[in-house]
This record gives C-alpha cells, sequence and structure tokens, in this order.
C-alpha cells in the first residue's frame, strides 16, 4: 500500500487486531442453544461492548431482541453537522461442522499460510475487528469526521429476525444518512468489491409421516409406505436433469448483467472435485446472483449408525430456498409449500415449519456514497478500482433497513472472499484483506463526511 498516515497506523495496529480477533474467536457464539450454550453469545456480546466502550462510545447497550439473543449497539458523536454512519458486523457463527475435518481447532485462531484460521474469522467477527481499525486510525490521525453508530447482531446466521423486529420497533436507533454492512467480501483476494445485490432466502423444516411406527422391512416391506422413499422423491423434485432449481411457479431463467464469474475460477473456489459437473444452466454468475437455488441441508431419520432393517415411519428435512432480488421471499415460500404438497407421493401426510426468512436486497450503486467508497478503495488498493458483484447469500437485516431509512445509503463490503471459505470447515481471514479493508473504511468516513459537508 501506498505510505499515509491511516493506512500505516492501521499496520501499527495488526498485531493487537490480531490478539483481538483470537478474543472473540474463542466465543462458541453460536446462537442455537441445541448447538452451544447460551452463555457463549452472551460473553461474545460483552467482548464487544467493552471494546465500544474502550473506544469512547456513549449509550453502549446490550439489545435484547424479540428472538431471545442480544445485539450490541453502541454511538459516537462526531462534529456539529457531520453525517451519521452505522457500521454493521455480527459476532454470531456458524455451527463448526465436523470438527475432526478442522486443521486446527475451530475456536482457536491459528496462522497458517498467511492466514488467520478460525470460526467467524471472517464472518463475521473480522468484520467487527475491521470497523474498529478504521476507527482506531482515524482518532489517532485528527479524528472521527462523522458520527458513528455501531450495531453488531446476535442471531444472523439463524435468520430468526431478532434485531430486523428489534429495528422496527425502535426505528429512530438505527437511523443514518449511510450505512456500511461488513458482512460481503471482495469478489478475490487483492480485488476491491461492493456487494450490490444480496439473495433472499426461506428456511424450512418438511416432514413426512407414513406410519404410526417403524415396521420390520422383511414382514411389511414392499406394501407399507417408506418416509423417507417419500422424502427422497419429494427433494428430488425439486431438481431438474441438470441440476437446476425447480419450485412450480417459480421464476428461475433470469440472466445477470454485470462482473463475470468465470467457470474455472469457480470451480476452483468452491473446492468441486475433478469430474464432477456443475448444476443448473446459464453463467455461473445467473445460477449464484440471479436465480433461486435450493439446498437440502439436512435430513431427520434413522442414522446409518445403529440402523435396523426397518421401514421408516417418519422423516424429515430442513430445506434453504435462496431468492435472487425481483421475488418476494414470502411468496416464494407459499410456492415451496405447494410444490411439495403436490410432489408429496402415496398420500404420506406432509407438514411444515417455516425456521427463517429474509427478503433480497439490491443496493444504489449510483449513490454518493458508492462514489466516496469507490475513491477510499483506490487509496486502499492502488492500481485497482472498486468492482460491484452479486453475493448469493442472504443478509435479511439490509431489507428492513432499507425500508425503515429509504433516504440512506446502504453500502456492503467485508472479509468473505472465496478463500475465507465461510460456514465450511476451515474458515479462515486475509490479514492483508482486513487491513486493507479498513483502511478503505477509514477513507471512505473521511471521503463521505467530505461529501456530505462540501
Amino acid at each position: 500500500m501506498t505510505a499515509n498516515p491511516i493506512a500505516e497506523t492501521i499496520a501499527s495496529l495488526m498485531p493487537r487486531a490480531q490478539a483481538e480477533l483470537a478474543e472473540l474467536v474463542a466465543f462458541q457464539s453460536v446462537a442455537d442453544v441445541a448447538v452451544a450454550p447460551k452463555s457463549e453469545c452472551e460473553a461474545a456480546a460483552n467482548w464487544v461492548a467493552d471494546a465500544l466502550r474502550t473506544e469512547g462510545f456513549q449509550d453502549v447497550a446490550l439489545l435484547d431482541t424479540p428472538d431471545g439473543t442480544q445485539s450490541v449497539y453502541g454511538f459516537l458523536p462526531g462534529p456539529e453537522g457531520a453525517p451519521t454512519v452505522l457500521l454493521y458486523a455480527h459476532y454470531d457463527v456458524q455451527p463448526m461442522l465436523d470438527e475432526a475435518a478442522w486443521i486446527s481447532p475451530p475456536f482457536e485462531l491459528t496462522e497458517r499460510n498467511g492466514r488467520w484460521y478460525g470460526r467467524g474469522a471472517a464472518d463475521c467477527k473480522g468484520g467487527v475487528i475491521m470497523h474498529l481499525l478504521a476507527l482506531r486510525a482515524l482518532k489517532a490521525n485528527g479524528g472521527i469526521p462523522v458520527s458513528v453508530k455501531v450495531i453488531v447482531e446476535g442471531s444472523e446466521e439463524q435468520g430468526t429476525g431478532g434485531l430486523e423486529r428489534y429495528a422496527e420497533a425502535h426505528p429512530e436507533l438505527l437511523a443514518a444518512d449511510s450505512i456500511v454492512i461488513g458482512d460481503a467480501g471482495n469478489f478475490r483476494v487483492g480485488l476491491p468489491t461492493v456487494t450490490a445485490t444480496l439473495r433472499g432466502m426461506t428456511m424450512i423444516r418438511v416432514t413426512l409421516d407414513t406410519l404410526e411406527g417403524n415396521l420390520h422391512s422383511g414382514q411389511f416391506g414392499g406394501a407399507a409406505p417408506d418416509a423417507l422413499a417419500a422424502l427422497i422423491r419429494v427433494l428430488d423434485s425439486l431438481r431438474a436433469e441438470d441440476g437446476s432449481t425447480v419450485v412450480d411457479g417459480l421464476a428461475a431463467d433470469a440472466d445477470w448483467d454485470g462482473l463475470a464469474y468465470p467457470e474455472a475460477d469457480f470451480r476452483k473456489d468452491a473446492k468441486v472435485l475433478d469430474g464432477v459437473h456443475l448444476i443448473g444452466n446459464g453463467t455461473v454468475a445467473d445460477r449464484i446472483w440471479a436465480r433461486p437455488a435450493v439446498t437440502v441441508i439436512g435430513i431427520d431419520c434413522s442414522p446409518v449408525a445403529g440402523a435396523t432393517p426397518s421401514v421408516p415411519a417418519s422423516a424429515r428435512a430442513q430445506i434453504s430456498l435462496r431468492v435472487p432480488p425481483g421475488q418476494d421471499a414470502a411468496e416464494a415460500t407459499k410456492l415451496l409449500f405447494a410444490h411439495i404438497e403436490k410432489h408429496t407421493p402415496w398420500g404420506a401426510r406432509v407438514s411444515f415449519e417455516q425456521v427463517g426468512q429474509g427478503q433480497a436486497f439490491q443496493a444504489d450503486t449510483s449513490s454518493p456514497a458508492y462514489t466516496s467508497m469507490a475513491e477510499a478503495m483506490r487509496i486502499a488498493y492502488p492500481g485497482q478500482e472498486m468492482q460491484s458483484s452479486g453475493m448469493g447469500g442472504s443478509i435479511p437485516l439490509c431489507n428492513t433497513l432499507a425500508a425503515l431509512y429509504p433516504e440512506s445509503e446502504i453500502l456492503l463490503i467485508g472479509l468473505s472472499e472465496p478463500e475465507a471459505q465461510i460456514h465450511a470447515v476451515n474458515e479462515s481471514v486475509s490479514p492483508e484483506e482486513l487491513e486493507r479493508l479498513s483502511v478503505a473504511e477509514a477513507y471512505f468516513l473521511v471521503n463521505y463526511a467530505q461529501s456530505k459537508l462540501g
């Protein structure tokens, strides 16, 4: 990076950043008591609150949200007449998945091959550290030129909507001129990127029941309806022969007009095994940014270990449906329910449970905030121009904020580039990206203040 005071300050703060990220990663803050004790999330929330108080934030509070989790809020007043910028991240994380597949312990930040490994290192505890680095650098170089609100969510990964409902009930709390969502990522390491679109999502659990209880497969198999076999047929109906998502009535043919994603790059990023074909049709960008995508993320039935020769009476699956901009997630949920009911065979009894839901998001990339960020990215990434891409994931809060504050300019940046492998085993963050994006965020705040104040 080109030598400049802000960049130099952030470079000097990186050892502290690593130590703090290690402390934060150590909390097993999965917002699901079936996976981790609630005390782990509470401890992470308190860590964030203490960090904000140390930086001089006022009105620091642990907000008890309607889904039973806590979000952390703080306010740091800026100069008279300065605009207000809201900085967002989340401290809750995905479960560790298969702990044995982690090369190093998932909740112990470990440096390896130039990256820092640990659950939440990129998604999104690293985002918390990014915000702190940017603010500390500005404080050390003349002061922070805007008023800053920080909100750090406690249940983003669960999609249970606690912060959205809290914000709707307290609409003045998160009001800001600009909002920086620190939960996205560059298209590739070293390529500065803002995320222009997010797919929405709906998460459901479907249960199929066929018998009062399991039956001996030798005595009853062949005539007794098999609940697991019925579920398999239902799940198979959600895919075309080429693997494309099929939900009756849900359009799945939109095209992406923007940054391309070469198939070879995608195969490498996704670690697709040699000889295994990608699913779907159209370009990779069409498939992951512009079209719906269904994924079966879990099945409950008799496990292989200890299995008996019996006909299953009941089977359950959890299904995630990603919904692109232009499609309503609530309507997509209704279509998904109707599709499953239509394709359930043998008169099996089917029941549903809604687990989570969030609308898609599309940013206004022509806003002054984007101009300010593009200028900041040029400083943080010399010789590179800021790119705009889509992101297949969902951040339901974005639409809530857009609805509550229609005049606010919302930007999405972050540390979840492809090599980070978020939500997978061996998640990691690039410290170079953390450093550069912290520089970019600091300069964004400077540029944005100047654009508003003239």
